[in-house]
């Protein structure tokens, strides 16, 4: 199995927690006399299959990036880069979308607003971020096509 197609199925499982979990609520409780629309015991077994599925495919999805190098830095570097990346882009681009932000002035004896940072100056540094962002991105999507999952 490659490593992506593990990504899909951790997702596809996470996925499947999160219904049965809105599932096992809907369930929790019924009027006295009646029935549930599905037996908790079994939407419960189901979730502990799942539960044990997500944490194999975990450990070994964790210990496929821990050992998969690609120039110099393993892929869990690599994701940290990735998220760290992301993160600090979208932090600075609602930075810069208050820093250009305009303040209208209804007379001239109003107090002037004016942005602390250079807005075009910080854009650049943000549009090649974001440009580092989707070649790491895609240099991340590639090795998770061609690498197997270790055991």
């Amino acid at each position: 199995m490659k490593l992506a197609e593990a990504l899909n199925e951790r997702a596809d499982i996470q996925r499947r927690i999160a219904q049965l979990e809105s599932r096992l609520i809907d369930n929790a409780k019924v009027q006295e006399g009646e029935e549930p629309a599905e037996r908790p015991e079994d939407l419960l077994a189901e979730l502990d299959g799942l539960f044990s599925r997500l944490e194999e495919l975990m450990s070994k999805i964790n210990w496929t990036n821990s050992q998969t190098i690609q120039e110099g830095h393993t892929m869990t570097q690599l994701l940290a880069r990735r998220d760290c990346l992301t993160r600090k882009i979208g932090v600075l681009r609602s930075f810069l979308q208050s820093a250009s932000a305009t303040v209208s002035r209804a007379t001239r004896s109003e107090i002037k607003i004016k942005s602390t940072v250079s807005v075009a100056k910080m854009q650049k540094q943000v549009d090649g971020l974001s440009k580092e962002l989707r070649e790491l991105d895609s240099a991340i999507q590639a090795l998770n096509w061609t690498t197997n999952l270790m055991e």
